[in-house]
């Protein structure tokens, strides 16, 4: 076991590898910004120059953004996960929306192009769009508290719940999404038509025709040639068993090659059902007969909500993968499993490829709105394994589940404690922020993150 929960290949000069990937794209974006102002052609006006900075590190962040979401190998043992991966493609995009509006407001030139203005409306709202449209489904978590009663009324009325079921709808919001590239290349195309600072300095031309490029090639491959390269598996729906009232497992059969994957990855799965191929990635759950898999399934919004409906025996799926690192070897002698809701798949698929001993003391926290569907399981698997203490928590009967009482209930030095969660976002973020507090460290808490969009 290596010394506070860092493995061999998990960490560059101990620096773990889901922090090096933010720290290239800060990095970057500082050493393009500090280039492109010290670049400033003489007699460039400063707020236009910088208007036009903001321009080009949007373009940046947004060619960053294409680069994390080509599914290329390389992309997600930087970043610690394709599901970090995720989560910095939409932290990046914001970000180089918002530095759009000083853009607009510093960088209007009068010698601008009539086509080079129509690419820029187009780029701005289509962006806009894209960024409004995928922060939507967590609104709740950016809004303080007194304003959210006025928008929950709002959210009521009939126009509002008309636009909701025109947006609503993964399968809708992924297609207008890969546009994304398109409205990028009208960005592109306005900036090397409109920008003034290139005509006295052709360097910051080139530099930028290298970003875009490099973006908007990320984005082909995407859209035109990644299904051909990244693997994928066929499979048949061996069965659907419903485990709880929202929740369902669907068992998968191979037609040919199997799936390989490591306990705690996830899985693209394409599912042909009666409303037509779905897409959607799922944790795997576990291996099931026949050298199959299981997915564990909880009706979420969506095509989710009818699954178990639409999901027969028999229907065809595609696997792609695997993808992420939640890995429980990661961690150092001493670890915490939190599961909250449909967090828990991960754990199942830990706990039913045990090979063996376990080699760590583990306290498995299972909390759940009601006696979890998977308690019998659990128990039974914990009664081989003394090593492994189970925590069972029924919401209603016993309250939430807190930091301090994992922390009391564990007894281990915080700093020698690896912490493993799966559930609900803002769930998630509270345990971090109380598990730093209590002196766990960074490097030592991790999560699998559900919620891509």
């Amino acid at each position: 076991m290596t010394k506070q929960g860092t493995t061999p290949g998990s960490a560059i000069l101990g620096i773990p590898f889901r922090w090096v990937g933010p720290g290239l794209i800060m990095v970057l974006a500082g050493a393009y910004g500090i280039y492109w102002y010290l670049a400033r052609p003489a007699g460039e006006p400063l707020l236009g120059h910088v208007g036009q900075l903001f321009g080009g590190e949007s373009v940046l962040l947004y060619s960053v953004a294409l680069v994390l979401v080509s599914t290329l190998p390389h992309v997600e043992p930087v970043f610690g996960g394709i599901d970090h991966a995720a989560i910095w493609h939409r932290r990046a995009a914001v970000t180089a929306t918002v530095l759009l509006l000083p853009h607009i407001e510093l960088a209007s030139s009068p010698e601008a192009t009539s086509l080079g203005k129509t690419l820029a409306v187009v780029a701005i709202c289509g962006l806009a769009a894209l960024v409004v449209w995928a922060v939507l489904p967590r609104w709740r978590t950016m809004l303080p508290s007194p304003v959210r009663g006025l928008v929950i009324r709002a959210l009521q009325t009939r126009p509002v719940r008309l636009a909701g079921r025109v947006l609503g709808g993964y399968e809708r919001w992924r297609g207008f999404h890969r546009l994304t590239g398109l409205f990028l290349a009208a960005g592109f195309l306005h900036g090397l038509l409109d920008a003034s600072a290139f005509e006295a300095v052709p360097a910051l031309r080139w530099s930028y025709v290298a970003i875009g490029g490099t973006g908007l090639a990320f984005y082909a491959y995407r859209e035109l040639l990644a299904r051909r390269f990244l693997p994928h598996h066929d499979y048949q729906v061996a069965g659907v068993r419903p485990v709880a009232a929202d929740l369902v497992e669907v068992a998968l059969r191979p037609l040919g090659r199997p799936l390989v994957f490591k306990p705690g990855q996830f899985a693209m799965v394409y599912l042909e059902t009666a409303d037509g191929w779905q897409r959607h990635p799922f944790s795997i759950s576990g291996p099931a007969e026949e050298g199959g898999i299981s997915i564990t399934v909880k009706a979420l919004g969506d095509h989710t909500t009818r699954l178990p409906d639409v999901v027969q025996p028999g229907m065809p799926a595609v696997v792609g993968g695997p993808y992420g690192r939640f890995d429980r070897h990661r961690g150092t002698a001493q670890q915490v499993w939190i599961a909250g809701g449909v967090g828990i798949t991960p754990f199942l698929s830990w706990l039913r490829s045990l090979d063996g001993e376990l080699h760590e003391d583990v306290h498995f926290f299972v909390t759940s709105a009601g006696p979890s569907p998977f308690a019998d399981e659990i128990t039974a698997i914990a009664r081989n394994h003394p090593r492994l203490t189970v925590h069972l928590v029924d919401t209603v009967v016993d309250g939430r589940l807190t930091p301090d009482a994992v922390m009391a209930a564990v007894g281990t030095e915080p700093r020698q404690l690896s912490v493993f969660m799966g559930g609900p976002d803002a769930m998630l973020r509270q345990f971090r922020k109380a598990f730093r507090a209590a002196g766990v460290r960074r490097a030592n808490i991790h999560r699998e993150y559900f919620q891509w969009r």
